[in-house]
């Protein structure tokens, strides 16, 4: 399929219409493809938005660099990516030497704002990994840049795009049960996937911002679209009292700790190969430890979260995150004044798993999306009525068919109408990451945070 960059970036303004600031027209030129640099080599990078773009979109596209600060990991992410562009250590460099029409930030959390600043200062359009940022401040400055470039910025959350996810929205956005007036969200990690964030710079609120930041974004994107309303105000608890100092003894790396043999969670990295390559082989470079102890007492972030929003529409949030749960899922509840909806994933009392809860997260990352002979229920209840059963074809893998059909809409079919507004701009996830970042000022605090207090982008009632 033939499709020019011009299409591409009408697409952009379409995937931006939610920011701060009006969209300027794009100007692209010449029909081509559209030139992108990479900035992050990591699995998120490398994978998602580096190999797959390559395998799905080539005709579409081109990689014209690659930058990351580890060399060892730049070239194997080259290769592994199935690309010759050239590669860079420094990102302003490759921005004016390779001229590319879009930017993917894939980095670090806490550096995501030196690239998406540079990269729409220096002429670029940019699509950014979620979360947008980790604090207010560096939310801020990338508000005060899209302004002043005139260029745009998406955010890569893809759970809005899963059919299951979709489902949910349809059905509040018709009404089925009224006004909504409040929402029960709680996600449970399980003990492979929720102690993974604590063995990997995840587990240093420098680094990540804590996961009411680098994963509830995710949760508060999700919750800000179905709710349609912006948060308004947020109080919140949270703690760290089973992962780090907690743990029942210490160690080096899983490698070679002397602890092997007693600790439920070593993880033996030598088996998995990609891990070995990517990470491993290059910690001469950087000194990044993938397989690091969670036991170790630099861990400064949350294991157990709970929040309490409030929305500009005055519906309200009850909210919480457990990162050591024995299996991995969500629950959430929608209350209105005509009625309610419950919907669930992976809950194992609910539903028979296909996997265990050790490949659980392997093949929700996995890119090649399956669909199962089987449905996931949603339950609507109006009130005075027997509930009814709604059932969404059930798909495994890529987020449960969100990453592909994130990518499709952005790279493949630009000029889609979708009626759900799914696409994601500067707005969306700023809005996904100030809740967390009012949770943790509300924890220190001890007293609930304003959202309007923390940047300059006054709540809407209606997002829309």
């Amino acid at each position: 399929m033939k499709t020019s960059r011009r299409k591409f970036l009408a697409s952009l303004s379409m995937l931006a219409a939610s920011t701060a600031i009006p969209i300027s027209a794009f100007s692209f030129g010449a029909v081509g493809k559209l030139k992108v640099a990479l900035v992050g080599t990591g699995i998120r990078g490398t994978s998602f938005w580096g190999k797959r773009l390559v395998d799905q979109y080539s005709d579409i596209l081109e990689f014209v660099g690659l930058c990351d600060i580890n060399p060892g990991r730049l070239e194997f992410g080259r290769q592994y990516i199935g690309v010759s562009c050239p590669l860079f250590s420094n990102f302003e460099k490759m921005i004016l030497e390779t001229k590319p029409d879009l930017v993917i930030v894939t980095t670090k959390d806490s550096n995501h704002h030196k690239f998406i600043i540079k990269g729409l200062d220096m002429d670029c359009d940019v699509l950014t990994e979620k979360p947008l940022t980790i604090d207010e401040q560096k939310c801020q400055d990338i508000i005060d840049a899209e302004r002043r470039s005139g260029k745009n910025l998406i955010v890569g959350f893809n759970y809005r795009w899963s059919p299951y996810a979709t489902k949910i929205k349809e059905l509040l956005a018709d009404n089925s049960i009224g006004k909504l007036t409040s929402v029960d969200f709680h996600w449970y990690l399980n003990t492979y996937h929720g102690a993974s964030y604590f063995r990997r710079w995840h587990g240093l609120r420098q680094s990540g911002g804590t996961l009411w930041v680098h994963k509830a974004s995710h949760h508060f994107d999700l919750l800000n679209w179905w709710i349609d309303s912006d948060p308004e105000e947020v109080f919140a608890y949270g703690d760290l009292e089973y992962y780090g100092a907690n743990g029942p003894f210490q160690g080096d790396k899983c490698r070679t700790c002397q602890h092997q043999s007693e600790c439920e969670f070593y993880w033996d990295i030598t088996t998995d190969k990609h891990a070995m390559n990517l990470y491993v082989n290059n910690e001469k470079y950087d000194g990044y430890i993938r397989d690091n102890c969670l036991f170790r007492k630099e861990i400064n972030i949350y294991d157990k979260m709970s929040a309490q929003v409030k929305y500009k529409n005055n519906v309200s949030l009850n909210y919480s995150l457990t990162t050591y749960s024995p299996y991995e899922g969500w629950r959430v509840a929608f209350n209105g004044t005509e009625g309610r909806i419950e919907a669930w994933l992976d809950i194992p009392y609910f539903e028979k798993l296909s996997v265990n809860q050790a490949e659980l997260h392997a093949m929700e990352m996995d890119q090649s999306e399956k669909d199962e002979e089987a449905f996931e229920p949603i339950i609507v209840h109006k009130l005075w009525k027997d509930f009814e059963t709604i059932n969404v074809p059930k798909t495994r893998g890529g987020h449960g068919g969100g990453d592909q059909r994130l990518q499709d809409k952005i790279f493949k079919d630009p000029g889609m109408i979708d009626p759900y507004k799914r696409s994601a701009g500067l707005r969306d996830g700023a809005m996904a990451i100030l809740i967390g970042v009012a949770a943790r000022k509300s924890i220190e605090s001890r007293k609930p945070v304003r959202i309007a207090e923390l940047t300059d982008l006054e709540p809407r009632i209606k997002r829309f």
